[in-house]
């Protein structure tokens, strides 16, 4: 009985203590009502706390003229310039592009002022940062910008300029990733993108995933299409819709290339080797021993399987890009997990030393081919020696980070796990 008492005065004890009295009632209904002082938020200033480690980066491109001068597209934090060869980066979009994620970059060849840069990364991840609001254009090398068209273009892949004409570009449109959309597509501007017309169009599932032009007949463009779709849950690719295709009167009309080429397809990478411009290079994702690198020695008429080696085609949604080098018709990269290298035609690729992995877009100096840069799931590296040494991806504010929190402490900690 003494101990049921006991128990009974602490439970009253404790609602007595625990129970708010009407005047502290009346203090917090006061406290809920008080209006903010907006004023007093002036005083507040943001401030970057790091980390300084390069986030997803889907875009790359240099001047050939000038080997310290770079860009680099990220997947949520814009454009970022260098001048000093990747010692330091600068953001040139803040204020200026509505959206965060790069997918391509255009630079022309001949007036490398002139920079049209297309929006939306390309590698379709469920967890992408968003998609993209179509092109930007800089005719000052980056230190302004103006929106210049393609506003549904969503997802852009490829941007290239004319080798002789600035005003002259074509865009390879990757499109919507969850649904079918009528912007899918190849287009060209002949005004600076003023104006823009869609000159290959295969169906509203199928995107263009590759764009790849001949530096000698800019008449004659590849095009890699893509049958694909997100879905919450799982990706699908392939299907009728995949395949290659090719212009030889700047993109006004079109045939697809089959001989030797796999009857279903799912993702493609496509790229015509400026050493050699009859050969052309193609990475194909497709059924069983059918996926891998294949190659064509007279313009695409007819092609041959080179390699099987599932490396080149691993994960493809999110990798399976070819880069044919500028000066050596043998030499092609293959873009993947790991920055794959081959000297033997693609019949062999070995895998390359990085900082980083998840490799998505390769620039190699057309007048230099020891001179690189790589976009990768770190940000931006360039290489001087073929890529035997990189420059360090730790000077990028470019991370990515899906979640952030801090505890309670003080001062508080802060907590986040980076993409990669």
């Amino acid at each position: 009985m003494k101990i049921k008492g006991i128990l009974i005065f602490a439970i009253s004890l404790t609602l007595f203590v625990s129970s708010p009295s009407d005047g502290q009632r009346r203090k917090k209904s006061s406290i809920s009502q008080m209006k903010l002082d907006t004023t007093l938020l002036s005083g507040l200033k943001w401030r970057n706390i790091g980390p300084f480690r390069g986030g997803r980066s889907v875009a790359v491109a240099g001047v050939a003229d000038n080997p310290w001068l770079y860009y680099m597209g990220t997947t949520g934090g814009g454009m970022w310039k260098t001048t000093d060869a990747g010692t330091t980066w600068a953001n040139i979009s803040d204020e200026y592009f509505a959206t965060g994620s790069v997918g391509a970059i255009g630079i022309s060849p001949s007036d490398p002022n002139v920079i049209y840069v297309g929006m939306g990364e390309h590698p379709v991840r469920g967890v992408m940062t968003s998609h993209g609001d179509g092109i930007y254009k800089s005719t000052d090398a980056g230190n302004t910008w103006h929106h210049s068209g393609l506003p549904n273009a969503h997802h852009i892949s490829d941007v290239i300029v004319h080798p002789q004409d600035p005003d002259k570009v074509y865009v390879s449109v990757q499109g919507a990733l969850y649904g079918p959309s009528a912007d899918k597509g190849i287009y060209g501007t002949e005004d600076g993108g003023i104006t823009w017309n869609r000159l290959l169009f295969v169906n509203d599932r199928t995107g263009a995933s590759s764009l790849s032009l001949d530096v000698s007949n800019p008449r004659i463009l590849y095009a890699a299409m893509w049958q694909h779709q997100r879905y919450p849950w799982r990706m699908e690719s392939g299907g009728a819709g995949s395949g290659i295709h090719k212009s030889t009167d700047g993109g006004k009309s079109w045939k697809k290339l089959t001989e030797g080429l796999p009857e279903t397809m799912g993702k493609l990478g496509v790229s015509v080797s400026p050493a050699d411009p009859q050969v052309v290079y193609a990475v194909i994702e497709s059924e069983k021993e059918k996926g891998g690198v294949y190659r064509s020695n007279n313009g695409g008429a007819k092609w041959d399987q080179v390699s099987k080696d599932r490396i080149t085609i691993a994960r493809a949604w999110y990798y399976i890009e070819i880069e044919a080098d500028p000066m050596e018709v043998n030499t092609v990269y293959v873009l993947n997990s790991p920055l794959l290298k081959s000297i033997d035609g693609g019949k062999s690729f070995v895998p390359q030393p990085i900082p980083h992995i998840d490799i998505h877009d390769h620039w190699i100096n057309p007048k230099n081919n020891q001179i690189m840069i790589n976009a990768n799931d770190g940000g931006g590296t360039i290489s001087f020696n073929g890529g035997k040494t990189w420059t360090t991806q730790q000077n990028q504010p470019t991370a990515q980070f899906y979640r952030v929190v801090a505890d309670d402490r003080f001062p508080y900690y802060i907590y986040g796990g980076q993409q990669d």
